[in-house]
């Protein structure tokens, strides 16, 4: 069983989410707990006390803590976890779209660290490592054994140390030893360019930053490109991992006039919260396509899904990653942190994408270069050990190929949505109507 975990390395456990954000301490009473739980609880002592006592070698209290801890929250979803203050710093820091570390986001496969995309001008793509590599030794020690987490520690550091990867990659006959310099990874959240006619807006990944460079990209194509020249825009989300909640309903908004943007539901059948747009579309009104595929998770699904139940931009290219659970940041003493899956959220028309993913009004397939035909390269929560269920989830599941072309060029996906505002091609969800939008009432 392949089990994916996305990480951007030496970050924080961000990767495919939708996070909240709870200052203080947690308020809310959990129900009693009966006789039963506390013999469970006498039995987990009992195996403490003997593993500390007649293990083979004398383990460290804090990590048996820690460990059992992480059982215990992994064993309920895969975004689930404890976060010891170090990681907990990891997190506060990468949110805020800066981070230390080496700039690729992994996962863990067949007891490998695989390499899902190396970040662009990070030290990671400079020294040559590739998405789909393998890495088998870090400095020299076997990765085989050790835990998605404990790899990413390995492979933290100080700026401008360095760090040695063996990498196994396909086509090569012996592996391959990379040395990355480690330095301060800045995520710029937005990269945009204007393509003639058309303003082209990449959102990477949902930080602190992500609506004000949002808002600076849409004013600085509206000033290159006159009102009456300029088509609409291209709204890349393909290949984001998600973050920050709340930055997921700022992007919505900078869109939509009125209406709801998404609505979370926990536990309790009351425990339900709604994000609402307010007046005003930085856009003007100009049509907008929105690109996904398999590597589209959580917030950037809730914006896709959002500008797709309101009709007000059309979804283009493949099945998306269908992460549709909020996991909450629950400050514990010491610093360090609960992340827990505390609610599911819901698009405007009221449908969970947990476990389906966003399904585009066009489906675009991206041809796979040579070197990556009859690899996976797919991702999807269906596909998570462990995941929670979705309640439309079916056989199908959730989630595409993730890849998106290194040169625009060759970018299917991306000449077609330009295709489309241009008037090149025509599709009937082309220009999407308001009128018709489908929202739960």
């Amino acid at each position: 069983m392949v089990r994916r975990l996305s990480l951007l390395l030496a970050g924080a456990l961000m990767g495919a989410t939708a996070m909240s954000v709870v200052y203080g301490s947690p308020s809310s009473t959990a129900n009693a707990a009966g006789s039963d739980t506390y013999r469970q609880l006498a039995i987990f002592g009992d195996i403490f006390e003997r593993v500390r006592a007649q293990y083979v070698t004398p383990p460290e209290d804090k990590m048996l803590v820690e460990s059992a801890i992480n059982g215990m929250l992994t064993s309920l979803d895969p975004h689930s976890s404890y976060l010891n203050p170090e990681a907990a710093k990891d997190m506060r820091v990468q949110t805020k779209g800066e981070f230390g570390g080496l700039g690729i986001e992994v996962t863990m496969e067949n007891e490998l660290v695989k390499v899902i995309t190396p970040i662009d001008d990070t030290p990671a793509s400079r020294a040559g490592v590739l998405a789909g590599d393998l890495i088998s030794e870090i400095d020299g020690e076997e990765v085989r054994g050790l835990t998605l987490s404990d790899a990413v520690d390995k492979m933290r550091g100080g700026v401008n140390t360095p760090i040695e990867l063996t990498i196994l990659r396909e086509g090569a006959t012996e592996p391959i030893k990379i040395t990355v310099i480690r330095d301060i990874i800045k995520v710029k959240a937005v990269k945009y360019r204007v393509e003639e006619d058309v303003g082209y807006m990449k959102i990477t990944s949902f930080t602190e930053k992500t609506f004000d460079d949002l808002r600076s990209a849409i004013a600085a194509i509206k000033k290159d490109i006159p009102a009456d020249k300029l088509k609409g825009y291209v709204l890349d989300l393909r290949l984001n991992p998600g973050g920050l909640l709340d930055q997921a309903v700022s992007v919505s908004d900078a869109f939509l006039d009125r209406g709801e943007i998404v609505s979370t539901r926990g536990r309790d059948p009351k425990d339900v919260t709604r994000f609402d747009s307010r007046a005003g579309d930085l856009t003007d009104g100009k049509p907008i396509v929105v690109l996904v595929n398999g590597g589209s998770a959580s917030a950037s699904e809730i914006v896709a899904g959002a500008l797709q139940d309101h009709r007000r931009a059309t979804v283009l290219g493949t099945r998306s990653f269908g992460k549709g659970s909020v996991q909450t940041i629950i400050p514990l003493a010491e610093n360090g942190a609960l992340r827990l899956t505390t609610a599911l959220y819901y698009t405007p028309s009221g449908t969970s994408i947990q476990g389906t993913g966003i399904i585009p009004d066009i489906k675009v397939e991206q041809p796979l270069p040579e070197e990556l035909l009859g690899r996976d390269v797919s991702r999807g929560e269906s596909d998570l050990r462990g995941h929670i269920k979705g309640a439309a989830e079916d056989d199908e599941g959730s989630g595409s190929a993730a890849y998106v072309p290194p040169d625009p060029k060759d970018d299917i996906q991306l000449s077609y949505a330009m295709d489309l505002l241009r008037g090149k091609k025509t599709d009937p969800a082309f220009p999407p109507n308001p009128d018709q939008a489908v929202l739960n009432q």
